[in-house]
């Protein structure tokens, strides 16, 4: 069997295989602090990347950006009892100010709170206090507020990137004058989050509503977009919320409309967080670490040197340093092409592999030889690492953006057809248990079936591990069929996996 640079294989044990692909990319690694993680320079060069696009999308759909306090008081979280109660084992609370001196040589807390202070779980409670005070008039509507910020929930069992404690996000919060409006916004940023996955991940997703028993605590709908990973496993790369007045409600956010009349707004709430690195990892990367698309690439190409002595390294380093300056001011969708030479005093085999690790999607060698022959030796990430092609200086430079896209096309064709390929209708309880049995489940992925949104299903699929995912949007026209979980006629089918 070929070695590979990551080990164990996927096939062989694939949540190291996780874990390994992240320490060989260098993106992250656990923190002292249990449950969380310390993102490095490459794993957050990669957050900065769908940061500033989806940034770009919230704001060319009117939103913009604030921020809010980190400390939520207890009563505000008690003000929505379904919110409070979905959250209330995840929250961590703040119940003292001050330190002293225990002593023994070390401290302990003193100076107890009047009130417990929660770290965000998420941001509903304390930005519904701060709109209530903003909001007097439908004239004061629609408010458009996205937050870039970390929230804190007490996880048991974490994983880099997909689950931990403390994690990256943005949440974005709104109020409407009527409930269309805000049903249109739910929607509206479901569409953004599927459009960035499909275009910046090269993610393909299903989108589709929440059945009752799986919604955010407090809301009325919660959409979301679903993934596949290459286990087959499902990951929950956004969610969009339509709040009703619940919120509204708790918090008093009242308005006088058009009519002179007291109502309450209609708010909504939607995030994504740094999950979407772990969905990135696991649907794209290999046996030999990272693969990363171009779009979301920190770095787009890396120039590696090839030379012996200092006279060639002149030589060749001169020709690296133009053909950046030269790529540099060449656009791939509105932005400079991001060019890295690595000019590190190691083995060439050595930074070649570093750089597969990484993902970057593609590597140039330049040597004495290429510069004489006017010519670039090239390799994609989407290929084989020993898939090699010496192609003329100028034709790459005319075509870089061209073999990015290709890349990005490319590993979004990959990914959808895995997705399809293990996606199966069933038409009974058998055979829905019978591909969920672990002896039977060699290949794994989604079931659709038909089924009633109803929390009677969880006794059937939580002794299986498998959860509803969602109740897709695009359904066949005018069709219907029999729950499989109860019986009853329904004309919505509904998708099951096993999931992160």
């Amino acid at each position: 069997m070929e070695k590979t640079a990551i080990t164990p294989r996927r096939s062989e044990n694939y949540p190291e295989w996780y874990q390994q692909v992240i320490i060989a990319a260098d993106m992250a690694e656990n923190s002292p602090v249990r449950g969380c993680m310390v993102i490095k320079p490459w794993g957050y060069a990669i957050w900065e990347q769908i940061q500033g696009d989806l940034d770009r999308r919230f704001k060319a759909t009117g939103h913009v950006n604030a921020y809010f306090p980190l400390l939520i008081p207890l009563s505000y979280l008690e003000k929505e009892a379904s919110h409070v109660e979905g959250f209330a084992k995840e929250c961590a609370v703040v119940t003292h100010h001050r330190l002293i001196d225990d002593g023994k040589g070390g401290l302990k807390p003193d100076g107890q709170l009047e009130e417990p202070l929660v770290i965000r779980p998420t941001s509903e409670t304390i930005i519904g206090a701060m709109y209530a005070k903003w909001v007097k008039s439908y004239r004061d509507l629609p408010i458009l507020i996205n937050q870039w910020a970390n929230v804190m929930r007490w996880e048991m069992r974490t994983r880099l990137f997909l689950r931990t404690s403390e994690f990256l996000w943005q949440e974005g919060h709104t109020a409407h004058a009527t409930a269309n409006e805000a049903i249109d916004e739910t929607l509206l940023m479901l569409d953004v989050y599927s459009d960035f996955a499909n275009e910046i991940l090269a993610l393909p997703v299903i989108k589709g509503e929440k059945p009752s028993f799986e919604r955010f605590p407090g809301a009325v709908n919660t959409y979301c977009i679903e993934a596949m990973m290459q286990d087959c496993k499902a990951v929950q790369a956004g969610t969009s919320h339509f709040l009703g007045q619940n919120f509204s409600k708790a918090a008093e956010i009242q308005f006088t409309n058009q009519e002179g009349s007291i109502e309450y707004a209609w708010t909504t709430s939607w995030g994504v967080t740094t999950r979407l690195i772990g969905a990135l990892i696991m649907t794209h990367s290999d046996d030999d670490g990272l693969v990363l698309p171009p779009r979301v690439a920190p770095q787009h190409i890396v120039i590696i040197p090839i030379y012996k002595n200092e006279e060639e390294k002149q030589k060749v380093m001169d020709c690296c340093n133009t053909l950046k300056k030269t790529l540099n001011n060449t656009y791939y969708h509105h932005q400079e092409l991001r060019v890295q030479i690595d000019s590190r005093d190691i083995r060439g085999g050595e930074k070649t592999w570093q750089w597969v690790k990484k993902g970057v999607p593609i590597r140039l060698e330049i040597g004495p030889r290429d510069i004489e022959n006017n010519s670039v030796f090239m390799a994609r990430r989407d290929k084989s690492p020993k898939d090699k092609q010496s192609i003329g200086l100028q034709n790459f430079i005319e075509q870089a953006t061209t073999i990015l896209d290709e890349i990005q096309l490319e590993l979004f064709n990959r990914a959808k057809l895995f997705m399809n390929s293990h996606t199966f209708e069933v038409s009974s309880l058998e055979e829905f248990n019978k591909f969920f049995t672990e002896d039977n489940n060699i290949s794994g992925g989604f079931v659709t079936c038909y089924a009633a949104d109803d929390s009677v299903i969880e006794d059937f699929i939580k002794p299986l591990k498998v959860t509803a995912r969602c109740i897709p949007l695009e359904q066949a026209d005018n069709a219907s069929g029999v729950c499989i979980f109860t019986g009853k006629t329904v004309n919505k089918r509904m998708v099951f996996a096993k999931a992160y």
